[in-house]
């Protein structure tokens, strides 16, 4: 079976002959790309369904995954999320209008704010985090389980030979 992929590796083989031993990292790199905007598009439609952007879901997910009392520092988020300090605020601010999350200040440091998750911010996440993975299901049947694992593992051996081992 072929696919877009070694349609643009054979494009490149009859263009570029002198290039063809270096096509190799296409393989894999190019189908990931294509497998990520899949992805993207049908987590941000998912999400949609719930009233949320994909930005904003992801806020709700790291504050429900903290745990109780499912509060973080907005700079936590800023550190987790690859956004500048303006983003995460305009985020936050959207979130709040819309009975997301509030924001609470702990203690005589006023400047110290936390962004803590609404019991209707916890109804959405719940709701739109079992859409997701409902979706992500759908995504992958018919692909066989043990290719999944496998896959899943080749694929972190990548990103950590890449540096990407943060656990944020």
């Amino acid at each position: 079976m072929s696919d877009i992929v070694d349609m643009i590796i054979g494009q490149w083989a009859k263009e570029r002959p002198d290039v063809v031993e270096d096509l190799w990292p296409v393989e894999l790199l190019s189908r990931v790309q294509r497998l990520a905007r899949v992805i993207d598009r049908s987590a941000r439609d998912t999400v949609a369904a719930h009233g949320v952007e994909h930005g904003e879901f992801d806020v709700l997910t790291t504050l429900q995954r903290s745990g109780p009392p499912y509060t973080l520092t907005a700079g936590a988020f800023l550190k987790a999320s690859m956004v500048t300090s303006g983003a995460i605020t305009n985020r936050i601010d959207r979130m709040e209008a819309k009975g997301l999350v509030e924001r609470v200040r702990e203690g005589g440091d006023r400047r110290t704010v936390r962004i803590r998750l609404t019991e209707y911010g916890h109804e959405v996440t719940r709701a739109a985090f079992a859409d997701l993975l409902t979706s992500y299901a759908r995504l992958l049947d018919g692909v066989d389980r043990d290719l999944v694992e496998k896959t899943a593992g080749g694929l972190r051996q990548v990103l950590e030979n890449l540096g990407d081992t943060a656990l944020t």
